[in-house]
């Protein structure tokens, strides 16, 4: 964009806090307290800031690096601060008990970012909950429910089913248990069959789902009652038709439970055990995920109360932590949200007004707000911004923005950590809170910091506009930071923080497997950009990254670098070839005027055009790799194989300020010009190289306008396009004469072709000194028919060519050195 004429000011920055550096620093600190914590988190965030600056300079990303902006600076954290209380002023936050996605190997609640998917072994099984005294139904009947979390039925206080199925009263039979009166929704009583070994011998009566709602269960080892709810979310692809409820558990039961006016009951510590709020003494202290320990000690308490009617192993996806590697587990806890209804209906309104790159992104991101549920902003964690609330002596929560803006001031001056380092009591002091006041000792939520970065960075520096002109990052952002950033920005000014968001894909290995970093190191293999600008250079990393599709996974592997290496080197050679048949020119002194040029000089210049066109219009629409294919077609095939091939002659052997040498150098001098700009943003070095060995160009490349198309004209083009068919057929009959041993060279064959009917051509063709040089052979009559002979004519000792001589040489080489 700089090079298309516009002021773009690249701010680089870093995101510093956050789960992985305090996950690092915990491994050595683990019993220090906050303070050293966070001084630790710290020093180790800066120490990677400058490795990581030298390789992005390295890579010859520029910016302004003395500036950049990090997210512990006070400056940026008081930032922070004061959107929340923004966010607080408008009501958007709130504290509840409700499910979030916990890590227990971290210790902390989890955003939906932060969770990624691996296949899981579980046990799922079937389970009978009694409903005695039913006046609607048969005596002893009970509702099977189908799990895969047994470990959660400790935390059941409801049965859900649906209004519009139809449930069967079936009586089952099974060898070693008396028959049982169950209730089965009718599409799904083949598949119960099958997976309980319960045989269905009589259907007693069938029932709507309607009908169902307000019975009471009992729960299987708990003497407590279990409510039969409705519940849309029920469905007929596995299970019952009837969905075991625990409201801290899940967010679909905790919504059908809030709905219902059922409790939140979450019996799990921190650790992911079983606490003494589970009310069976033989479960406490079992781990809910490890080793299997709560299913098991659950599926213990069943069999022995006749409740377990089957159980089977279940594989599926399911969310794990994606720093400890641990799975989830959906807990409720005391946590504080962001209202997303409050900012939904306006935050789908700015996505449609977005630029999305590709077109799909738009329904992607579309998708997950409206589908997304509150924000929990709170972490359990130390290294991060401190969230910037109070309580009061009875525990209620301190929501006062002007209490937030005064903790902005005071981060601004001193920093977070003078949260941890004060004392409540000083902290409520300062802020003249009522005595008796406690500080929240969670975090916000890192994607907070990343998603003030509109009023962080753009709003503290007037170079920058608001909103960005373009986001990019890969596709998983779409429920990470674009998603954060267009929420706050919302939130806070009701607009959208970017004019366009482009997404790229994941890089992949080269059999599109998935690239980790630690998989990597075990294996020996490098980890970091480093090995690879280090051991082919900065502009081999660029020009791989300039060549993917970004819009799907993108390659990488040695292969694919030394597979760039060889056009890479042919555009270098290019350069090379082009500074030296600029040796001796002046652009002010010896340029020759377009229209005064021959065709060739005329043909590749129009040709020129079409690929400054090309690869603008690229730039523009993130193309990148089309940037680089047309450049290199243009070199390998226009440049390289035909021009420089054709006028080599002219410039070896033609006297030295001759008109077609003149104009041979007036042309590679645009082409140099105007390759060099348009490489400079993919070889970002080697453009700069070349341009500094040209005489005639000054400063830096990268500090030049991209070059323009001058020629509208296309004439050159047509009339080189018939040529150059003319030039195959001749080629390949002069082939066939060399293959017959009737000349060894086609410089030395006279040929025949017919006549063409355009007039035009036909003057060409009877211009010697034309047809020798872009045909390359010795002489060119026009016939009837194509043919092919050896010329009578001599070679001329100092061009090479067959001519007729004068003394010596030829009549131009005879002008040259006499």
């Amino acid at each position: 964009k700089t090079m298309a004429g516009f002021e773009t000011p690249y701010i680089p920055g870093w995101d510093c806090h956050g789960l992985p550096i305090e996950f690092k620093v915990m491994q050595d600190a683990r019993d220090e307290e906050p303070a050293e914590i966070r001084r630790r988190c710290e020093e180790f965030a800066r120490g990677w800031i400058d490795t990581q600056k030298a390789s992005f300079k390295r890579l010859g990303v520029l910016g302004d690096w003395e500036n950049p902006y990090l997210t512990l600076d006070p400056a940026y954290e008081s930032d922070i601060i004061r959107t929340f209380a923004g966010m607080v002023e408008k009501g958007l936050v709130y504290q509840s008990q409700k499910p979030v996605q916990w890590s227990y190997g971290a210790k902390t609640a989890l955003a939906e970012a932060e969770v990624e998917y691996q296949n899981k072994k579980s046990i799922a099984i079937f389970v009978k909950f009694e409903v005695p005294n039913a006046p609607n139904l048969p005596d002893n009947t009970s509702f099977a429910i189908w799990t895969t979390t047994p470990w959660t039925l400790p935390a059941n206080l409801g049965i859900a089913v649906h209004e519009r199925l139809t449930y069967v009263v079936g009586l089952f039979e099974k060898e070693g248990m008396p028959n049982q009166s169950i209730i089965i929704v009718r599409e799904l009583l083949e598949e119960f069959q099958e997976k309980t070994g319960l045989t269905l011998i009589e259907e007693l009566t069938e029932i709507k789902g309607a009908e169902l709602e307000g019975l009471d269960a009992q729960h299987p080892f708990i003497d407590r009652k279990s409510k039969v709810i409705l519940a849309p979310f029920v469905t007929t692809e596995a299970g019952t038709g009837a969905v075991h409820i625990a409201p801290g558990h899940g967010a679909d039961d905790y919504s059908a439970g809030m709905q219902n006016g059922l409790a939140v009951l979450s019996p799990v510590d921190d650790d992911g055990r079983f606490s003494e709020e589970v009310g069976v003494d033989e479960l406490i202290g079992l781990h809910v995920m490890e080793d299997n320990e709560a299913n098991i000690g659950v599926l213990r308490i069943l069999a022995a109360k006749g409740a377990l009617l089957g159980k089977e192993n279940y594989k599926h996806s399911y969310p794990h932590c994606w720093r400890s590697k641990t799975p989830i587990i959906f807990r409720a806890v005391e946590q504080f949200f962001i209202r997303i209804d409050d900012l939904r209906e306006k935050a789908l309104a700015e996505i449609d007004e977005t630029t999305w790159l590709p077109a799909w992104g738009r329904n992607r991101i579309h998708g997950t707000v409206e589908a997304r549920p509150d924000w929990c902003i709170s972490r359990q964690r130390t290294w991060g911004v401190p969230l910037p609330i109070f309580f009061d002596k009875n525990g209620e929560v301190i929501l006062d923005a002007n209490v937030v803006r005064q903790i902005a001031d005071m981060v601004e001056e001193e920093g977070t950590n003078v949260w941890f380092e004060l004392s409540d009591a000083e902290l409520a002091a300062r802020l003249d809170l009522p005595e008796g006041s406690t500080k929240c000792r969670d975090t916000l939520d890192v994607w907070i910091d990343s998603g003030c970065s509109h009023v962080a960075v753009m709003d503290r520096h007037p170079e920058l506009s608001r909103p960005a002109d373009l986001y990019l990052e890969a596709t998983d952002q779409h429920r990470g930071w674009f998603q954060s950033s267009l929420m706050l920005s919302v939130a806070v000014s009701d607009k959208a923080p970017y004019k366009s968001v482009l997404t790229h894909g994941f890089v992949v290995d080269k059999d599109g497997g998935k690239i980790s970093k630690s998989a990597a190191k075990a294996k020996g293999k490098p980890t970091d950009a480093a090995h690879f600008y280090n051991k082919y250079g900065a502009d081999i990393v660029r020009l791989w990254v300039s060549s993917v599709d970004w819009q799907t996974e993108v390659p990488f592997g040695e292969d694919l670098f030394k597979q760039i290496a060889d056009p890479y080197r042919r555009l270098r050679n290019t350069f090379r070839i082009m500074l030296g048949n600029l040796d001796g020119f002046n652009p002010g002194e010896h340029s020759i005027p377009f229209a005064d040029m021959p065709l060739l000089d005329r043909w590749i210049l129009e040709r020129l055009d079409s690929v400054i066109s090309e690869c603008k219009a690229a730039y523009e629409n993130f193309e990148f790799r089309k940037v680089f294919n047309s450049i290199n077609t243009f070199c390998s095939n226009d440049l390289s194989a035909l021009y420089v091939d054709i006028t080599k002659d002219r410039m070896y052997c033609d006297p030295i300020d001759s008109v077609r040498r003149r104009a041979t150098q007036t042309a590679f001098a645009e082409i140099f010009l105007a390759i060099s700009k348009l490489l400079a943003p993919v070889l970002a070095y080697t453009a700069d190289e070349a341009w500094e060995h040209c005489a005639f160009t000054e400063g830096s490349v990268h500090a030049q306008d991209f070059p323009v198309a001058k020629h509208s004209s296309r004439e050159a083009t047509e009339t080189v396009s018939e040529l150059l068919k003319l030039r195959d057929q001749i080629q390949q009959k002069v082939e066939e004469q060399v293959q017959a041993k009737a000349f060894n060279k086609n410089n030395e064959a006279e040929v025949t072709v017919p006549t063409p009917e355009n007039k035009d051509i036909e003057m060409l063709l009877r211009d010697r000194s034309f047809t020798t040089e872009f045909f390359i052979v010795a002489d060119l009559k026009l016939g009837t028919d194509f043919a092919a002979k050896k010329t009578e004519y001599s070679m001329c000792p100092r061009c090479r060519r067959y001519e007729p001589l004068v003394t010596d040489v030829c009549q131009r080489c005879s002008e040259v050195v006499y």
